[in-house]
């Protein structure tokens, strides 16, 4: 494997142009600048909302210097509370290339698609240079998340991710799995995998703090779609998603955008702390998707059994669809079929190394189903992370600018 070497060491597996807007307001501007460029490596990116917030501050940052991203085009409207600045001096230090489009001083609408269109197309020039590298196993860091599970999800494809983690994990690999919401209930036998009693101990506390939040919301991560898939209880739910983790030494809990700080298996804290303040944890798939690539994710195995077509800005996605029928009904989308272990002609342990063998293959180029169709859904909402003052409310105004 080969990839592209970074400032930080870090080697990525794609090499893209991210345009972000850092705004809702310039979001059609960013759009229709990636829409005119049309090219695979010009993704598009942002953050809607027009409130200064230290979470999504930090995404932004981890996002835009991604090891994937090679350069990086920013449009803003020019009067929204995002700290723009020091998104700017992040991506300057990671010395990549970064420019910046301010709708309010370009002329408007017009005008500053055709100089994003211009700037982004130059961009993609400079970065091809990028120097590539020997790429090991060992620096890969593979992220898992599930969406639409249903009763064969926890019997093949979640189970299947689990294997292919611990073939990567021997190999000195990186992986993350999160949805602490759906890891209720099977809180004990994870602390007892951690690297440590105080992890175990951690990992207590944060299924317990997730199991509060939701209680607060008053609705948990059970879907009806779940309920019509064939599960019966959260509990139930829960199993399965926990197989994804595989049977290895848990190293480690991170929070969203947290880098892991050595290699080995973490488990991300998605549920944010406090008491609820921005509303659910994940509104979505993608929500999750885009936290795991803010952690450094080079590519995503996302299992699914009742089927879905979504991919990500940035990150691969390699889909694997648990019910031989929904394989049938959206095989166009699905890179590996888990369902053939509920036919009986496979094992888990089969279908878990055809995992194993499609990261390498996708970390050596390969597309995804998701990226030949063109998918490349993007979210990011308002979080709050690092602190036990439920009172306190964060700055909000000028001076929260100064940080």
């Amino acid at each position: 494997m080969r990839g592209f070497k970074r400032a930080d060491g870090r080697k990525g597996i794609r090499n893209t142009v991210v345009v972000a807007y850092l705004v809702e307001c310039a979001h059609h501007v960013a759009k229709t600048i990636v829409a005119k460029v049309d090219h695979d490596d010009v993704q598009l990116i942002g953050f809607p909302g027009c409130y200064p917030n230290d979470y999504s501050l930090q995404m932004m940052e981890k996002l835009c210097t991604h090891p994937n991203v090679g350069g990086v085009l920013l449009v803003s409207l020019g009067c929204e509370g995002f700290n723009r600045e020091q998104l700017i001096g992040t991506i300057e230090a990671s010395k990549r290339p970064v420019e910046t489009l301010v709708i309010q001083q370009c002329g408007g609408t017009k005008s500053t698609i055709d100089l994003g269109v211009a700037k982004a197309s130059a961009m993609l020039g400079d970065i091809a240079s990028v120097e590539r590298a020997d790429l090991d196993v060992s620096e890969l860091v593979i992220g898992t998340i599930c969406g639409g599970s249903d009763g064969t999800s926890g019997m093949s494809a979640n189970p299947a991710v689990g294997v292919s983690f611990d073939l990567l994990l021997a190999q000195g690999a990186t992986c993350i799995f999160e949805e602490t919401g759906e890891l209720i209930g099977c809180e004990q036998i994870m602390a007892e995998r951690a690297e440590t009693p105080e992890l175990g101990e951690a990992l207590l506390a944060c299924v317990e703090k997730a199991e509060h939040y939701y209680t607060k919301m008053g609705y948990g991560s059970f879907a009806p779609g779940n309920a019509e898939g064939g599960l019966t209880t959260q509990e139930e739910k829960s199993m399965g998603a926990y197989a994804k983790s595989g049977s290895s030494k848990i190293n480690g809990i991170i929070t969203p955008g947290e880098i892991p700080p050595k290699n080995g298996l973490f488990l991300m804290d998605v549920v944010p702390d406090g008491e609820p303040m921005f509303g659910f944890p994940n509104i979505s798939d993608n929500a999750e998707i885009v936290e795991l690539i803010a952690s450094g994710a080079l590519m995503i195995l996302f299992t699914t059994g009742r089927g879905s077509v979504v991919g990500s800005a940035i990150s691969p996605v390699i889909k694997i669809c648990a019910n031989p029928e929904t394989y049938r009904n959206l095989s166009e989308d699905m890179d590996i079929n888990a369902g053939s272990v509920i036919d009986g002609n496979h094992t888990v342990e089969d279908i878990g190394q055809q995992i194993y063998d499609c990261v390498l293959k996708v970390a050596s180029g390969q597309q995804t189903k998701s990226e030949a169709l063109g998918h490349k859904e993007f979210i990011l909402t308002y979080k709050r992370f690092n602190t036990s003052d439920t009172t306190t409310i964060e700055a909000i105004g000028p001076a929260c600018l100064a940080h």
